[in-house]
């Protein structure tokens, strides 16, 4: 790591774990006015889906989001390399494929050297490159906290776009990617995270969710949503809320990287966890045998996290393959989808 500049020490939170919490979130969002909605508007905010896409024709569909923040790694490299990939993400997760990018640039130049801000944007790039699209513009600004991030434009066939509200009782619940970017990024703030968790954090919040767009072409595949700042629990919810239904999780069968119980337990939790909780607990239903621990692992912010999908059972295996043959050999069927009331349950 490039250690001449800590870029988390011009930032008060780093990574997904900067949004706003989800309580006060929802307050903002109730009080908006809905203002013109056009019939080619497929999907906008009604659902606080993953993109907005409007539909140009009966085969085409722009998907259109933006995701920024302030660092969650020193790397400036790897800073926009991560950065890069989860504004990218949603774009997977309407089952849309990328078209371009733009980049958005914050930047204390009077206390990053240019050189270091270079390597941001280069970082940003390499991921741009690994998902076949250019950066082809953007904006920058002199700003008191480091930030980066894209608005991504791609492109869905308006037959395929998967929302966030379309699971189905009987349907599996898919995880693609391990939890616990939250606490290692907690770990690796207090100098905590050893060289293989810092490169196991980094394989996998710089890993593109590209079976989104296949698992686009599925038909048995329900709902699609990527888990980021408001943690499992909170996409759970909102899967729950916009299917209506009931969204049962298996702990044990949820993933996790390596050393992810290990440092929970000696206490490495982001403030962004306990800010989900309070935002959207009342719709979660914890089993007797979970702790404290678990819900924090729950609601662990995850920047750059896996797909999450709800689809047939008759399908599940083919959404298992589409994850392994992309190199997500982590995925596992995490729970179930039932009738009742919007919520979740873990057990």
């Amino acid at each position: 790591m490039d250690m001449q500049v800590r870029l988390t020490q011009f930032s008060h939170g780093g990574g997904c774990g900067c949004k706003i919490a989800p309580g006060v979130l929802e307050q903002i969002l109730s009080k908006a006015a809905p203002g013109i909605i056009p019939k080619e508007l497929l999907v906008g905010i009604e659902t606080s889906d993953d993109a907005a896409v409007y539909q140009i024709n009966d085969r085409q569909a722009i998907v259109a989001t933006t995701d920024f923040f302030m660092p969650i790694v020193d790397d400036p490299f790897d800073f926009g390399a991560i950065a890069a990939t989860n504004a990218i993400s949603d774009v997977y997760a309407m089952g849309g494929r990328p078209l371009f990018a733009l980049a958005l640039v914050g930047m204390p130049v009077n206390q990053i050297p240019l050189d270091v801000i270079r390597r941001v944007l280069e970082g940003g790039e390499s991921v741009c490159a690994r998902a076949g699209i250019p950066v082809a513009g953007g904006h920058t600004i002199d700003s008191v906290e480091p930030i980066y991030g894209l608005v991504a434009i791609g492109l869905v066939d308006p037959a395929h776009v998967k929302r966030n509200s379309g699971a189905k009782p009987g349907d599996d619940l898919v995880l693609g990617k391990p939890l616990g970017v939250g606490i290692y990024s907690a770990a690796l703030k207090k100098g905590k995270l050893d060289d293989a968790g810092y490169r196991a954090m980094i394989e996998s919040t710089t890993r593109l969710n590209t079976p989104g767009t296949k698992l686009g072409l599925l038909a048995g595949v329900h709902a699609l949503t990527d888990v980021t700042g408001f943690g499992l629990l909170g996409h759970l919810v909102e899967i729950a809320k916009g299917s209506k239904a009931t969204a049962e999780v298996d702990w044990n069968s949820v993933p996790l990287l390596s050393k992810t119980l290990e440092l929970a337990r000696e206490g490495f939790i982001t403030g962004a966890s306990a800010r989900n909780w309070a935002g959207y607990g009342t719709s979660v239903q914890l089993g007797p045998k979970l702790s404290e621990l678990e819900r924090t692992i729950l609601t662990d912010p995850q920047t750059s996290g896996g797909l999450l999908v709800a689809c047939d059972r008759a399908t599940t295996p083919e959404v298992l393959e589409t994850f392994r043959a992309d190199g997500f050999g982590e995925a596992r069927v995490i729970g179930r989808i039932h009738a009742g009331d919007a919520r979740v349950t873990v057990n």
